[in-house]
């Protein structure tokens, strides 16, 4: 454990400062559930800011907080709040055809903190951010493809290449901005 984790963790301050954060974030990734749109196909879900703020916050976070923020999202989201995309709620949100896409930001959440490294790297963060959108995007459109009866090639064109562009944009983007944001955190 390093002095500065050290320090988080017995330090009331520090503490509180950690908590504070975290909840901002949560609450960040909720905000962004509104800024969506939708895509023109039958069904289809919105593209949204939340895995950006998802990829930022697995990219910015220790894999404790990163996976916290995301999960207490998760389940403000599953008691009722709409904090999902476009405003959904509930459980049933989760396990409708296209809801393993949000559960796939917890997986995100898990693995972007123990690929990315501890120190920043561009191009390791932007590779570790671009790994993000193929799990989230790849295990939405099999679950997708399981719950609608798809074969293989209706699953890749609906609920797979239409993400691709905007998501692998969104993951650079952020990848990109994790030093502005490590300056901010660091203000005392």
């Amino acid at each position: 454990m390093t002095n500065q984790q050290e320090n988080v963790l017995t330090n009331p301050a520090e503490k509180t400062k950690r908590l504070v954060t975290c909840s901002l974030f949560a609450a960040i990734l909720a905000i962004s559930a509104y800024f969506s749109f939708s895509l023109p196909l039958p069904g289809a879900p919105h593209i949204t800011m939340q895995n950006f703020f998802v990829f930022l916050i697995a990219l910015l976070f220790p894999l404790a907080d990163s996976f916290m923020i995301v999960l207490v999202w998760m389940l403000i989201g599953v008691i009722g709040l709409p904090v999902f995309i476009g405003g959904g709620a509930g459980f049933g949100y989760l396990i409708q055809p296209w809801g393993f896409y949000t559960v796939a930001f917890l997986i995100v959440a898990a693995v972007l903190p123990l690929i990315r490294g501890k120190n920043y790297s561009r191009i390791r963060y932007t590779i570790s951010a671009l790994i993000g959108v193929l799990i989230i995007d790849l295990a939405g459109m099999v679950y997708l493809m399981g719950m609608n009866h798809y074969d293989l090639t209706t699953a890749i064109s609906i609920g797979f290449l239409p993400f691709l562009p905007l998501d692998f944009l969104k993951a650079v983007a952020a990848a990109q901005l994790i030093p502005a944001f490590r300056r901010l955190q660091n203000i005392n």
